[in-house]
């Protein structure tokens, strides 16, 4: 008996522990944290799209003059507490960061990425209609344009499955400044005749499954024309923007990576 019920302990405890790990998919507790540290003003908006209410985040910048928006794209993990806590990042650089998350009702009872028990938030993620997922960030996009304090001018940067999202938004919208892709796959190269913007490509040193793809997409920007400026970080792994600053990483290069990132970021934004 006294066997048996270690056994059950055992298999509910290895049950907890995944549940918890998968958990953290959408949550991070030090991000949360810093984002309560904040000094920015920050709001949740609903932003109408077709009949879609997509819900929003927006994080203002402290200036006295009107400063132009980064439409910042999720990762995988859709808008979880380290995506809000970079759109914050964003905020403190001096720019009005405009978060949508992408899976606004599409949660249990039509919630939104903080609605989702663990390990549903990746395959929903997938699964989103491109159509829709372009919708959505065409809606949100116009809605931080239109915002008092807002210059006019139009970024986008993204991460991980949002990279790929931000080179394929790049195809589909014109009064892009410019794209920021961080470890994303390409869009289709017919596609990419259509961008009018430059794109600039963060990319991680051990990440063979996305790096494979810059050196046709390098050759195909540049047989359409168009301004492509891939840069890769050695030793860091995908999705070294978030690994970068969690406090247990233990990959250093992974810190390093995010830090000359975000300089280099910071200094194309303010071309």
């Amino acid at each position: 008996m006294k066997r048996s019920a270690a056994i059950v302990f055992t298999l509910i405890a290895i049950a907890f522990a995944a549940q918890t790990a998968a958990a953290q998919e959408w949550s991070q507790p030090w991000a949360r944290e810093r984002i309560a540290k904040s000094q920015r003003h920050s709001e949740w908006v609903t932003v109408k799209q077709d009949g879609r209410n997509v819900e929003t985040l927006i994080v203002y910048p402290e200036s006295k003059e009107k400063r132009p928006v980064v439409l910042v794209i999720h990762e995988i993990f859709g808008l979880s507490d380290w995506a809000q806590e970079l759109a914050d990042e964003v905020a403190a650089a001096g720019y009005i960061a405009v978060a949508p998350d992408l899976l606004s009702g599409m949660g249990p009872n039509g919630g939104r990425t903080n609605s989702f028990t663990a390990g549903g938030v990746t395959e929903a993620v997938s699964k989103l209609n491109p159509d829709q997922v372009t919708a959505d960030l065409n809606a949100a996009a116009d809605y931080g344009k239109k915002l008092p304090s807002a210059s006019g001018k139009l970024f986008v940067a993204g991460f991980c499955w949002g990279g790929g999202q931000t080179f394929r938004f790049a195809t589909n919208r014109g009064d892009l400044s410019a794209a920021f892709v961080f470890y994303g796959p390409p869009p289709a190269k017919d596609a990419m005749s259509r961008i009018t913007a430059p794109v600039y490509g963060f990319y991680a040193g051990n990440d063979a499954r996305i790096d494979a793809t810059i050196p046709e997409t390098t050759a195909a920007m540049k047989a359409a024309g168009k301004t492509y400026d891939p840069v890769t970080y050695e030793g860091a792994g995908h999705g070294f923007m978030r690994a970068g600053e969690t406090p247990d990483d233990p990959n250093l290069a992974n810190k390093k990576a995010r830090e000359e990132a975000w300089t280099r970021w910071k200094s194309l934004l303010a071309k």
